[in-house]
């Protein structure tokens, strides 16, 4: 098993580690900071140094079972080598940035429209989220972004937490997906609360205020069926 520190602390950047196992271009350590990926958000990438200064490029991470995996490039590190794992800083807070905003569109479209997600996907700065909407049109659609970002300035807090699974599944409204993606047998669920707006199972990295997002601008919307229409976001500076 993998201890991800980033499962608990998304600011956390970098950690001692030591590679467990090494098998064609990757390597699976025994700590790490890196999300391996899932519920839309892409993986962190970054690097692998040591105290002689040789350094590996990560390009991606991918989780299997409990073990997260780190896809390297160049020649594969040895089994014992201490290392330093170190995430792109940059690249991984703009994805917490516009994770944390979709979760604010996320909540201001429930709990004002009651509309469910259908789908979703991100890269930093920029994302895309599917909903229930028979119709939509330009008036609706700017009157979301303002909502949102009425939401983002009133800097609420953003809390993590890992419940029972009992426990958890006893929220009204947890699962804001239309299908249930959370795997059978689980005994914990990873839960992200927006204080005063929003609380949802998830897997991923957000900021801890939504201050921190920045704004959004609606960047355009589409129909993608007949119940099921997309709204894509870009994630700006305040």
């Amino acid at each position: 098993m993998s201890n991800n520190l980033a499962y608990t602390d998304a600011y956390a950047r970098s950690t001692p580690a030591r590679v467990l196992q090494a098998d064609d271009g990757a390597v699976l350590l025994d700590v790490t900071v890196f999300y391996p990926g899932g519920g839309g958000q892409p993986a962190d990438t970054g690097w692998l140094r040591t105290d002689a200064g040789a350094a590996w490029r990560v390009t991606g991470a991918r989780k299997s079972g409990d073990e997260i995996w780190h896809l390297v490039e160049g020649e594969v590190l040895a089994v014992g080598t201490a290392v330093m794992a170190e995430v792109d800083w940059e690249r991984r807070h703009a994805l917490m940035r516009t994770h944390s905003a979709l979760h604010v569109l996320c909540g201001v479209i429930w709990r004002d429209w009651r509309a469910s997600v259908t789908g979703g996907n991100m890269e930093p700065l920029a994302g895309r989220m599917d909903f229930e909407f028979e119709t939509m049109a330009g008036e609706l659609v700017a009157e979301i972004e303002r909502r949102v970002n009425v939401e983002i300035a009133a800097d609420r807090e953003i809390r993590v937490a890992v419940l029972p699974r009992d426990e958890a599944f006893a929220i009204p409204d947890l699962i804001r997906t239309k299908i249930n993606l959370l795997p059978e047998g689980i005994t914990e669920v990873r839960t992200i609360e927006i204080v005063g707006l929003d609380l949802q199972a998830d897997g991923g990295t957000h900021v801890s205020h939504t201050a921190e997002i920045g704004r959004v601008r609606v960047t355009g919307y589409e129909s993608k069926g007949r119940i099921n229409k997309r709204i894509r976001i870009a994630v700006l500076d305040a």
